[in-house]
């Protein structure tokens, strides 16, 4: 069953005529709120294809963003994150401070990648999909991401969390995102596509 969509069903009459209507469950709805998320306990990552033969990993250890869930109706749900590109983080100090170059992404120039949601609806049980706007160096550009809820808790510290899961593929070429090598026995250095993945902790605010 789906976070938003595990409903009762009653029976009215109207007029003579038999009606079914859906009430909300109240636990689903009790998560109707705002949320910040909470960047010790959530990750934002990504993967790209290096030299055509192996997976370059990453993420950005610097991010924070709000939700706007809506327990009754999820398509009014939204999300807001920005995240400090300087953060990037794939193990290797060199590597870290090309992709923050004017090769890359410019940090200095264009120091946030900000995402803001413009939709939300449900796939299908506890899937759904964010589409929204992804911002990279001042380019604007369409993005869907689709979320696995991954439940709500009550932690030590009293604290209202839900848990969201989920990844994405980009060209980044859409982005500007442009440079290359080419590589002796053919191909390119780095691949126009990466996945992003998502891991999120969100709290609930009172």
């Amino acid at each position: 069953m789906g976070l938003f969509t595990r409903r009762s069903q009653n029976v009215n009459v109207q007029d003579g005529a038999i009606v079914a209507t859906l009430e909300v469950d109240p636990a689903l709805a009790a998560l109707t709120g705002d949320y910040v998320i909470d960047p010790a306990h959530s990750s934002i990552g990504f993967t790209v294809r290096h030299a055509m033969v192996t997976n370059v990993r990453g993420a950005f250890t610097e991010h924070e963003g709000t939700l706007h869930l809506d327990g009754a109706d999820p398509a009014r749900s939204t999300a807001s994150i920005d995240v400090k590109i300087a953060s990037v983080d794939t193990g290797i100090a060199d590597r870290d401070g090309h992709l923050r170059s004017g090769d890359f992404f410019d940090a200095e120039t264009f120091p946030l990648m900000t995402f803001r949601s413009t939709e939300a609806r449900q796939l299908g049980g506890d899937t759904y999909r964010i589409t929204g706007e992804l911002t990279i160096k001042d380019v604007t550009r369409p993005l869907s991401i689709d979320l696995e809820f991954n439940g709500s808790a009550t932690d030590p510290y009293g604290n209202e969390r839900v848990g969201f899961e989920g990844s994405t593929e980009i060209l980044r070429s859409d982005w500007g995102l442009t440079w290359n090598a080419a590589l002796e026995a053919g191909g390119v250095m780095v691949s126009d596509k990466v996945k992003l993945t998502f891991d999120i902790s969100a709290i609930k605010q009172a």
